[in-house]
């Protein structure tokens, strides 16, 4: 594993990564969002995206967390709150494009499972066909939820003060 990568191995039920921040690692995406605590207990209770006033109230009172997170110098629960405020984008569009929040039909499986990349991807679902996208893809509430989302992950993940944050997170951390 590199040591930027995200260590699932961790024992997440006994884990305070505020009072063991290096162990955390941003990873990639949204990265054990559900998983690191006391970060998910926190800010999952505000995480909601079934319509725009929904999100605009969910993505706001994260985003006063991701700042009171960066004031008390806690990269960790930043980055988590970045990571929430991606994944309401993500799980958002999701049901935007697909009301099922299903992207693909069931069907068999990769015949490359279990092969290491590059022969598979690890997605059970690869050569399963997509469903098609909802016509109001575009337009639905839960697309207009996701622009919401979308505009405070991008002002989170280029904050000057998280950007100096995760770049002396790593040197402390990444050694």
């Amino acid at each position: 594993m590199s040591k930027n990568a995200f260590n699932y191995s961790l024992d997440f039920e006994k884990v305070d990564f505020r009072k063991q921040p290096e162990l955390y690692r941003v990873g990639v995406g949204e990265q054990g969002v559900l998983l690191v605590q006391p970060y998910k207990a926190e800010i999952l209770p505000y995480w909601r995206f079934k319509t725009e006033a929904i999100a605009q109230e969910s993505a706001e009172k994260i985003y006063a967390l991701f700042e009171e997170y960066l004031q008390a110098t806690d990269f960790v629960g930043a980055d988590m709150a970045r990571k929430f405020l991606q994944m309401g984008f993500t799980r958002a569009r999701r049901y935007a494009n697909h009301k099922s929040g299903k992207k693909y039909e069931s069907g068999e499986t990769e015949q490359n499972a279990g092969l290491a990349y590059p022969y598979s991807s690890g997605s059970k679902n690869k050569g399963n066909i997509v469903r098609t996208q909802e016509a109001d893809a575009l337009t639905s509430e839960k697309a207009k939820a996701a622009a919401v989302f979308k505009s405070y992950w991008f002002k989170a993940k280029d904050n000057p003060a998280y950007l100096k944050q995760k770049e002396e997170f790593k040197k402390l951390y990444y050694t």
